[in-house]
């Protein structure tokens, strides 16, 4: 047994071939320090924006990451900057919700969990 909850997960779905992210948003309250932890995890490239419309762009179109036939991602600790930020909480699940859903429709494979320890 791990103390990482969401290990076996993570494994099962890197076994079936899927790119795994774990992002921690623990220590976040702000909209700066979400961006940059996101541009971190997901090693987003140099002209990533730091803004709404420049995370969904890079979750929608993942040209910039390696090949994969899938991906998930899991975000761990944010109810800390949910908390402090709570607006900004919700554009980033819109965010999260409108890039599953576009993957969703072409068939390209991406999932975002929100686990609730605070690690994934």
């Amino acid at each position: 047994m791990t103390s990482e909850p969401m290990q076996p997960v993570l494994e099962a779905v890197r076994a079936a071939g899927m790119a795994t992210v774990s992002i921690d948003l623990s220590g976040v309250s702000d909209k700066a320090a979400f961006m940059d932890r996101c541009a971190r995890a997901l090693e987003l490239p140099d002209w990533f924006g730091r803004n709404w419309d420049a995370l969904a762009d890079c979750l929608t179109d993942l040209g910039w990451a390696p090949a994969a036939p899938g991906r998930l991602l899991v975000v761990s600790g944010w109810q800390e900057y949910a908390e402090a930020a709570p607006q900004e909480w919700i554009v980033a699940q819109e965010v999260f919700t409108d890039a599953v859903e576009y993957a969703r429709g072409r068939g390209t494979g991406l999932e975002i969990v929100l686990a609730l320890g605070t690690r994934a």
